[in-house]
């Protein structure tokens, strides 16, 4: 978060009659691009997101919560395999829809390793279980959205300056009671960079910059549409400043 509006706030100072058409965030980067769009202030985004990542992490017991990248699959592929292996005690589903072929799934450990072996039977380029503990955005995460909206509720938001593309419907929201529901819900409903990025360019958005530390979101963008051009500022400014 703090990378992210350190960023956005030097890139507007360097180039400040660059019109951006809209903002969009990854998961907390959501937040960040909130901020930038000054719906909410800097220090309310910082208290909500240490809340959200304390509350996301009390979620789930110690160990029982995975995710893990599935990659060379489409999206109904993925969901049909969650469905499968999802039971009546242990859940898997799809999480963060970040490029074309590259899906996140969520939930219990075990189901999760559940679905890595049945990816990699159905063909999967590859299927790994990532370094975290956090079950992120599903079903399971649905206890840390209940306490995040009492504090969604009593904090102070104003409409957008700029659209903010959000993560769960894909869509601009231009209700504060909205932008807050929606935030309760990005907890426990996947991220749908995808459609995001498809989104802007359906508008006519020619270029994306990527504000904060290094370039993942650059990679899956240009994976997303060629036709995009995507800049990454950090490695922008890191090779200004070697050049200089």
């Amino acid at each position: 978060l703090t990378a992210g509006v350190a960023m956005w706030r030097l890139i507007r100072a360097l180039r400040g009659q660059t019109p951006i058409a809209f903002l969009a965030g990854h998961s907390l980067g959501e937040y960040t691009a909130l901020v930038c769009s000054e719906a909410l202030s800097f220090e309310d985004a910082v208290r909500l997101v240490a809340l959200r990542g304390r509350l996301m992490q009390e979620a789930v017991k110690g160990g029982e919560g995975a995710m893990a990248a599935i990659l060379g699959l489409d999206n109904d592929a993925v969901r049909t395999i969650c469905e499968e292996t999802t039971t009546t005690t242990e859940i898997v589903a799809p999480a963060n829809y970040n490029t074309i072929g590259q899906v996140v799934i969520s939930g219990h450990k075990t189901a999760v390793l559940h679905a890595i072996e049945r990816a990699k039977t159905a063909g999967a380029k590859r299927a790994l279980l990532l370094p975290v503990s956090v079950a992120a955005h599903c079903v399971l995460m649905k206890p840390a959205a209940v306490h995040l909206q009492a504090t969604l509720a009593e904090t102070p938001f104003k409409l957008p300056r700029i659209p903010v593309i959000h993560n769960v419907d894909v869509a601009v929201h231009e209700s504060v009671d909205e932008i807050r529901q929606i935030l309760v819900e990005q907890l426990y409903k996947p991220v749908r960079w995808v459609e995001t990025i498809q989104l802007m360019a359906l508008k006519g958005v020619e270029t994306i910059y990527e504000c904060g530390p290094g370039a993942v979101l650059s990679g899956l963008n240009k994976r997303i549409d060629t036709t995009l051009v995507t800049e990454s500022l950090s490695l922008s400014l890191s090779k200004s400043k070697g050049e200089s």
